[in-house]
């Protein structure tokens, strides 16, 4: 049972692949690193999506989001990372990943980024 971050996602068979429904994760300690200063960024990332034929597995997106525990990068391109990177995984109908990212220096943001049309 892995304990340590990881890049890797895993995925299930869709139970129902013949039905449009909607899943959604909600991470509300996401943190990664501020590429300038190297201080802690602290955010809720929201994933949702409607399924193909495969579903992303639970305990790998949160070894996943770990990883970016020691990583720098803009608040825009983490939000857009993690979305090419779980559309990779399980090839989604739609899938949207929000990034509410709390406020530093007296500014909050929300990044927004989709794939596909939502049905």
């Amino acid at each position: 049972m892995p304990t340590e971050p990881s890049k890797s996602l895993e995925t299930f068979p869709n139970p129902k692949p013949d039905r449009n429904y909607e899943i959604v994760f909600d991470c509300p300690e996401f943190t990664s690193l501020c590429p300038k200063t190297g201080q802690p960024d602290f955010a809720t990332i929201k994933v949702r999506y409607i399924p193909n034929q495969l579903c992303i597995e639970l305990k790998s997106l949160k070894l996943y989001f770990w990883s970016y525990r020691n990583e720098g990068a803009f608040y825009e391109k983490v939000t857009n990372q993690i979305l090419d990177d779980l559309v990779r995984a399980c090839q989604p109908i739609w899938m949207e990943v929000e990034g509410h990212f709390n406020v530093r220096g007296g500014i909050g943001a929300v990044i927004t980024a989709a794939h596909g049309k939502k049905p």
